[in-house]
């Protein structure tokens, strides 16, 4: 029997026995849709094999995907790896309550903004996450804080309150992302000895914890 299930936004479970394939596919329009009988090549695989469900990837497997798109998108890689890290913890595989889906948790309406086709697929994934975290800085002329912010809660929010909004669940994840990004920097800084300068990359600087406090 055919399983279709259709939505916007959201990705739901669906019931199938040990052999079923499940495929998605994101439309234009934003709609997941979820099915085990791909009716054209535009939808792609879902590996629910359950040795994989949660296959956690290293920093080393990503390097050289976040590296890249470091470059293209003027990001810091500590940068992408703490959004990573915050987002997903390295999971391919993270769906949210929301939605949100894979390694930068991308909702589906974003996701075709941003011409991303496979959301579980790393190399997609990352490539759109950092595209529209450079576009985030570019709207709030390189507020880091407000920028994270817009990832977590939308850029209407932020355009709403035109500073970090009294959403306890977004200032939480701004200094979570912020923790990781100094933690991530001071490594490399420790393994390499020194920090990749701000002319290789346009390197947000970390707001200090109470100026996110404050909502300065």
């Amino acid at each position: 029997m055919a399983i279709l299930v259709a939505l916007s936004g959201v990705l739901l479970t669906v019931p199938s026995d040990n052999q079923a394939e499940i495929y998605q596919y994101v439309d234009a329009k934003g709609t997941l849709s979820l099915t085990n009988v791909p009716s054209d090549a535009r939808y792609h695989r879902v590996d629910l094999h359950p040795n994989r469900l949660h296959p956690v990837l290293s920093e080393e497997e990503l390097n050289p995907m976040i590296s890249r798109f470091s470059r293209q998108h003027q990001l810091h890689p500590a940068l992408i790896r703490a959004i990573i890290k915050a987002e997903s913890d390295f999971d391919p595989r993270a769906v949210s309550r929301a939605g949100a889906v894979g390694l930068m948790q991308l909702m589906p309406q974003t996701a075709v903004r941003l011409d991303v086709r496979n959301l579980y697929d790393p190399e997609d994934n990352i490539g759109g996450g950092t595209k529209y975290l450079r576009q985030l800085l570019d709207r709030f002329r390189g507020n880091l804080p407000l920028a994270l912010a817009a990832y977590n809660a939308g850029e209407h929010v932020i355009d709403r309150y035109r500073t970090l909004p009294p959403i306890d669940e977004t200032r939480q994840y701004v200094r979570k992302v912020l923790r990781y990004y100094r933690l991530f920097l001071a490594r490399d800084l420790a393994a390499t000895g020194h920090v990749i300068p701000s002319s290789e990359h346009a390197m947000p600087r970390p707001a200090p914890v109470s100026s996110i406090q404050s909502g300065r």
